[in-house]
């Protein structure tokens, strides 16, 4: 049984599993072609009771390999009860999913298992379908009535002048969530259309399924969880002239694989504009959302292309079921990214947003202190590489209690940069070289009690951009 621990790999950072070749499976079924019969327990002389505490307690990654071990094997690794125990037992193991898109715009995914560095390739996502048909011989049509509609410069920015662009990148402008312990891609653009369809990618099962569809089609909302529950809000939608911001929102149950209502952003600030002009010209949207103290936190901007507008944001709170305007300092500080998108992360309770800095190289994070109502800088320096033609050049994310940073190095490679965090508010700012990323796995500032960045992983995608990311503790 050892080999089947054993964990496959190839160099270090760029190993990846590839499956069991055909030839192998069938020479293993004829070297054993009674494995079932004659060992009906899992291990031989142990109650399967037993056997089950074992198997909770390996490594995940084990699970690629033990899974070929029988029919048996395969279909407790693939059961519910062997991952409750591994929830009871505190065994669960957060895992990073990275999207990214290729050099032909296609949507790929991939898991990392940070503490063995290997990398999984998940399989693809499903043809895009929907039970809306997609308006017929308009592209070109509906494309210019988006650009002088609401311009969203991530779609602008990748598709303006290619006249197939939606035929050829389905699941463009798709919004990414986890819930549950499953990944979930809700809405985007198909054939010029923004569509409802939800898919869900089961980890245990490695499938994809589709569940029920929200009840409006979305492309760049937004989303968030709250008490096991996966949030929906903002975006836009298909309009007769063009695209149009929406303020609704929505919540998905995975339970019971049902939508309810989610009472409509107010976006007061909006509300308040000093003429008729700008109130027509200056569109509300979300630009962010992060799950914060039991609440959700959508910070907002008001843009007529390429103009943008920070307006504070607005807070729900799912115990009074209502909208609260965001606090001044929490709103008007929240650093902003390309496009006027604002991202962040919660880790162990702490708020953190990444602030670009006017060089193309590196960038600062900030942490929000709820006190004193005011972002703070927490890391002066972080090591981002050039990517300016890159829709996203980098990604934040939080899982074993740190904060992390998905981004390009030198090499061009996509790196997941650990930060260890030695003070919170009131560091002084660490700095990080580029260029020593590769040499060495533990970089530390010269001054004390800053950062220590340590490259997690990293891997060649060759020309692949990054598109978004989630942490999934199973």
């Amino acid at each position: 049984m050892g080999a089947f621990f054993s964990v496959a790999s190839t160099k270090s950072g760029k190993r990846e599993w590839n499956g069991v070749s055909p030839n192998e499976t069938c020479k293993r079924q004829r070297m054993s072609p009674t494995v079932d019969e004659e060992s009906p327990r899992l291990f031989p002389n142990l109650p399967d009771e037993l056997s089950l505490q074992i198997i909770a307690r390996l490594p995940r990654i084990c699970y690629l390999n033990v899974r070929t071990v029988s029919k048996k094997w395969k279909s407790t690794i693939m059961s519910l009860e062997l991952y409750k125990l591994r929830k009871e037992l505190g065994t669960t193991e957060e895992w990073l999913y990275l999207l990214i898109k290729d050099g032909e715009n296609n949507l790929i995914w991939h898991a990392l298992d940070p503490r063995s560095k290997i990398w999984q390739r998940v399989p693809n996502m499903p043809n895009f379908a929907d039970e809306e048909e997609p308006r017929k011989g308009s592209s070109r049509l509906w494309m210019w009535n988006m650009v002088e509609g609401i311009r969203i410069a991530e779609v602008i920015r990748g598709f303006l002048g290619r006249k197939d662009a939606f035929d050829e990148m389905p699941y463009c402008g798709c919004a990414i969530g986890a819930v549950d312990g499953c990944l979930y891609v809700l809405g985007g653009f198909s054939k010029a259309s923004t569509m409802r369809c939800v898919w869900r990618f089961d980890p245990i099962e490695s499938t994809w399924s589709k569940v029920t569809p929200m009840s409006t089609g979305r492309a760049y909302s937004k989303t968030g969880i709250l008490n096991n529950k996966l949030y929906v809000v903002g975006g836009v939608s298909q309009g007769q002239a063009g695209l149009v911001p929406l303020q609704s929102a929505e919540v998905f149950d995975p339970s019971t694989d049902t939508w309810s209502h989610v009472p409509s952003m107010p976006f007061s600030r909006a509300q308040v504009l000093p003429s008729a002009f700008l109130a027509d010209m200056l569109k509300p949207i979300a630009t962010g959302l992060t799950s914060y103290m039991g609440r959700l936190c959508v910070p907002q901007s008001l843009y007529s292309w390429p103009f943008f507008v920070d307006v504070g944001g607005e807070i729900y709170d799912p115990d009074t079921d209502s909208w609260i305007e965001m606090p001044a300092g929490m709103g008007e500080g929240w650093p902003a990214r390309q496009a006027g998108t604002k991202l962040s992360v919660v880790v162990d309770g702490e708020l953190y947003a990444f602030d670009p800095s006017n060089s193309m190289d590196s960038g600062r994070i900030k942490v929000y202190d709820q006190g004193e109502d005011a972002w703070k800088v927490v890391i002066g320096k972080v090591p981002i590489y050039d990517s300016a033609d890159s829709e996203s050049p980098y990604l934040l994310a939080g899982f074993h209690g740190k904060l992390h940073v998905i981004t390009k190095d030198a090499n061009h490679d996509i790196a997941v940069l650990q930060a260890g965090l030695r003070n919170n508010l009131g560091s002084s700012p660490s700095t990080v070289s580029q260029s020593t990323l590769h040499e060495s796995p533990e970089l530390a500032s010269e001054s004390d009690a800053a950062v220590v960045w340590r490259v997690v992983a990293c891997r060649d995608f060759g020309r692949a951009e990054l598109v978004s990311c989630q942490v999934i503790d199973i």
